[in-house]
């Protein structure tokens, strides 16, 4: 019996149950991780886009003394593979001034999430 045991081949059930239980560990550790880097990614796309409308809007301010509202004034192009984000330059309209600002007219970029 012992030698009719030895000819057949493949996997027994309890080995590929195994190798099931092993994927599904490695899938719970694996898939969080991945959605945090995706996370981080994207968060990543939105500040140096942020960082670049601001550097336009300072230069465009260096040249022409004022702020605009358009991103072709600015030069500002996306940077990324695709357009995931809606930026948008304006007055912020703060009502209140935060401590230490002193000029009402300031002009504010801000981000509102990602998808």
């Amino acid at each position: 019996m012992l030698t009719q045991l030895n000819d057949q081949k493949g996997f027994s059930l309890t080995e590929l149950m195994i190798v099931v239980a092993i994927i599904g560990i490695l899938a719970t550790i694996a898939i969080p991780n991945f959605l945090r880097y995706q996370a981080k990614a994207k968060q990543t796309e939105a500040k140096s886009n942020l960082v670049a409308i601001h550097t336009a809007e300072i230069a465009y301010f260096a040249e022409n003394n004022g702020y605009v509202d358009d991103f072709n004034a600015i030069g500002f192009a996306m940077s990324g593979s695709s357009q995931r984000y809606f930026y948008k330059i304006g007055n912020a309209n703060l009502g209140t001034l935060p401590p230490g600002c002193t000029d009402p007219n300031l002009d504010s970029v801000s981000a509102l999430g990602f998808t």
